[in-house]
């Protein structure tokens, strides 16, 4: 059985080479990336069955997407829209200590998705169904995608797992803010920095716990993370380290913190493999090439591994 199922756009990613503006740069590296396919490729590194699904178009980026995804075990559902091109985002590094990310996705084969691209089945029979927060702002068949899918996933008793991972560009925060509050009083799990959180009302955890959500989860970045359930709150410190490419970070998170919940571990220990898993991700550029395997967490946190002192 696959045992989480997730689903989203997934675009071609050009990155530059060198430090400095996009402007001057000298040459391109191509690649992949996205929030929920990231989140698959690091549940499947840690050995946890993860299915994708997605438009792509009729193009060699869409190819290349697919043909990636499966490389790295994920089970591929990559649905091929003639009708509109696979999106693009550069990232750039105009300094050795930030990133910049430019999307080039309007009308894009991904934001097409629609409830009718998920097979019957396909949410019942998961363990888990994992949604972000960029994929309904995406377009109106996106949007009411992802709510027939949590829908379907609560019908069927399947735990849902929502990362608000709130993009400005897509929606300004006072349309963001009430549609990804539906989405989040519907999950069993919510994941969100500080200003997400905020986005969604005030005291956003205690009433999302008062509303039957069993764990919110509180990223943030180098000071580590925590836990909030019915029960109280747990706190992990972060990782020293020094970080080459921050983004993709929180999706790696994501999937450290659900491969440890998949196993019944505890809330502590799920943190510090959510930030181990965060950390590494800086380590490397790329969305998602330095999501570590088993054996590179354990050996990570035994001996490269120096937790936050605060």
């Amino acid at each position: 059985m696959t045992r989480v199922v997730t689903l989203g756009e997934t675009m071609a990613l050009a990155r530059t080479t060198e430090i400095g503006s996009l402007r001057h740069a000298s040459g391109l590296v191509l690649g992949i990336g996205g929030a929920e396919s990231n989140v698959a490729v690091g549940l499947r590194r840690l050995g946890v069955d993860a299915s994708w699904l997605g438009r792509v178009g009729d193009d060699p980026l869409g190819e290349r997407i697919a043909r990636e995804l499966r490389g790295e075990g994920v089970d591929v559902h990559a649905l091929v829209d003639a009708g509109a091109p696979t999106g693009l985002m550069i990232k750039e590094r105009p300094s050795a200590a930030s990133a910049a990310v430019h999307y080039y996705r309007r009308g894009s084969a991904g934001s097409r998705v629609s409830a009718a691209d998920v097979p019957d089945g396909w949410v019942e029979e998961a363990a888990l169904l994992h949604v972000t927060g960029i994929t309904p702002l995406l377009s109106d068949t996106a949007r009411a995608t992802v709510l027939a899918v949590v829908e379907r996933a609560r019908d069927a008793g399947v735990p849902v797992s929502f990362d608000i991972n709130y993009r400005s560009a897509l929606a300004a925060p006072e349309i963001a803010g009430p549609l990804l509050r539906e989405i989040a009083e519907h999950a069993t799990l919510v994941f969100g920095g500080v200003e997400e959180l905020e986005l969604l009302g005030p005291d956003a955890t205690a009433s999302l716990l008062a509303e039957g959500v069993a764990q919110v989860v509180v990223k943030r970045g180098p000071e580590g993370a925590a836990v909030f359930t019915p029960d109280g709150v747990t706190e992990a410190p972060g990782f020293l380290i020094e970080p080459l490419d921050t983004v993709g970070a929180g999706d790696a998170f994501v999937a450290g913190y659900l491969s440890a919940w998949l196993e019944e571990r505890s809330g502590a220990d799920a943190l510090v493999r959510g930030n181990a898993c965060g950390a590494m991700a800086c380590l490397v550029p790329g969305d998602w090439e330095a999501a570590p395997t088993r054996r590179n967490l354990e050996r990570f946190l035994v001996g490269g591994g120096d937790p936050v002192r605060r």
